[in-house]
């Protein structure tokens, strides 16, 4: 579970502090204002099978935007959903690029880059399935103009209930309302069932080892994103047999 947790540290750095985060911070601190109907860690392990049902339903969506090159040619369904016959089973910056400007989504280079380098976290310059995952629910989240215009086209609409889950589950974690999760808040959290009854410390810490992978003691939404992926069985490898 934890083979891409940890790795790369001077991507963590560079993460940390970034325009990107203190986006993401904002937009959970503005969630987190309006409370959340989770009531104990449990609950949220209740939803695992249906969040990986919604997940691997994104499989499509990534092979809309797996276009290996601008020279292969790109066919257009009768959704009017780009199509690849050619698939590598990634997606580069490149083609990210190309596939906003053919979808008239109006990102600027700069936001389709810094999102682009948010997600790949193995910094192999391909966005892997479930890096295209959290690449999805963080363009969910971040609530601008141009991003409203792009759940449409995206097709992200049918996922919405799946998004809002995982930034619900992340506001029931995140006690304080900061927009990040600590050690503190996730041992609080898994001992809140709804029958009362303790979990204890040490899966707590387990857990919260799974997601905070830069080992700086507070876990962002986009951490928690890469390990709810392996909690629900999307694995950074995962193709189309699986």
């Amino acid at each position: 579970m934890g083979a891409v947790l940890g790795r790369h540290d001077t991507h963590k750095r560079s993460f940390h502090g970034s325009k990107l985060e203190a986006k993401m911070v904002d937009a959970m601190q503005q969630r987190a204002s309006h409370g959340t109907s989770l009531k104990s860690f449990d609950s949220i392990i209740m939803k695992f099978p249906k969040i990986d049902e919604s997940f691997r339903k994104c499989k499509t969506i990534f092979e809309q935007f797996d276009i290996v090159s601008f020279h292969v040619p790109i066919h257009v369904s009768r959704s009017g959903a780009f199509a690849d016959e050619d698939s590598n089973g990634e997606i580069d910056k490149e083609e990210l690029k190309h596939c906003f400007q053919k979808l008239e989504i109006s990102f600027t280079e700069e936001e389709i880059c810094d999102l682009f380098e948010a997600c790949d976290i193995n910094e192999d310059m391909g966005m892997k399935f479930n890096e295209f995952i959290v690449f999805l629910c963080l363009v969910y989240l971040l609530n601008e103009p141009a991003v409203s215009e792009a759940k449409i086209k995206m097709g992200l609409g049918n996922l919405e209930a799946t998004f809002e889950t995982l930034v619900d589950a992340f506001v029931f974690l995140d006690k304080n309302k900061d927009g990040y999760v600590s050690k503190d808040e996730m041992i609080q959290a898994i001992n809140e069932t709804t029958t009362g009854e303790r979990s204890s410390g040490r899966i707590a810490m387990k857990r919260f080892e799974e997601m905070d992978w830069d080992k700086n003691g507070m876990v962002t939404f986009k951490e928690f994103l890469f390990a709810f992926t392996r909690w629900v069985g999307i694995d950074e490898n995962e193709d189309d047999d699986e």
